[in-house]
C-alpha cells in the first residue's frame, strides 16, 4: 500500500509541471480553498487610484456583488449593472483571494483582476483593470487602456467567516 502511495505521489509531482495552473499538486481545485465567507451579497466601494485614461474610467463606484458557488463553479453577479460572469480563481492564501473575471462588449475585451482580503463581514483590496479595443477589420488589439481601483466590501448577507 505504501508501494502504491508513493507512486501515485510520484505520478502527480511529475505532472504538476504539465497541470492546468488552477489546480493544485494534489488535484484540489483552487475553488475549493476559496473562504465559505467570500459567498453572498457584498456592498463593494471602488475608488480609483490610477489609470490611463480619466475620461473613461469613474472616480469612485458603489456597487453590489453577489458572489456564489455552485460545485467547483464560482459567479460573480451585479445586479445593478445585470453583469454576471464565472471568476478564475488564480491565488489563495490564508483569508486573500485572487480571480480573474473577463468580459466582452462591442468590440471590447475587459478583464479585472481582483485580490481582497477577508477580514471578518468585510474586505479591502484592489481591482486592476485593462480594456482592449479589438479592431473591426482584422480582430487585433488596436488600443489598450488600464485602471487600478482601491476596494472595499462590506457583507450584506450570506455566511459569515466565523
Amino acid at each position: 500500500m505504501l508501494i502504491l502511495s508513493s507512486l501515485k505521489f510520484s505520478v502527480l509531482a511529475e505532472n504538476y509541471y504539465s497541470m492546468d495552473t488552477k489546480t493544485l499538486k494534489t488535484g484540489i481545485s483552487m475553488n475549493e480553498l476559496v473562504p465559505q465567507g467570500m459567498m453572498g451579497a457584498w456592498r463593494v466601494r471602488a475608488d480609483l487610484v490610477d489609470c490611463t485614461n480619466p475620461e473613461i474610467f469613474k472616480l469612485s463606484s458603489l456597487d453590489i456583488w453577489n458572489l456564489s458557488r455552485v460545485g467547483d463553479v464560482i459567479k460573480l453577479v451585479n445586479p445593478f449593472t445585470g453583469a454576471e460572469a464565472v471568476i478564475d480563481i488564480n491565488y489563495v492564501e490564508g483569508n486573500t483571494v485572487r480571480f480573474t473575471k473577463n468580459g466582452d462588449y462591442d468590440k471590447k475585451k475587459l478583464t479585472d483582476i481582483v485580490e481582497i482580503t477577508l477580514i471578518e463581514d468585510s474586505f479591502y483590496g484592489e481591482n486592476t483593470l485593462k480594456l482592449e479595443t479589438i479592431s473591426g477589420v482584422d480582430n487585433k488589439i488596436i488600443k489598450v487602456e488600464e485602471a487600478k481601483y482601491k476596494l472595499s466590501g462590506e457583507k450584506i448577507s450570506g455566511m459569515s467567516i466565523f
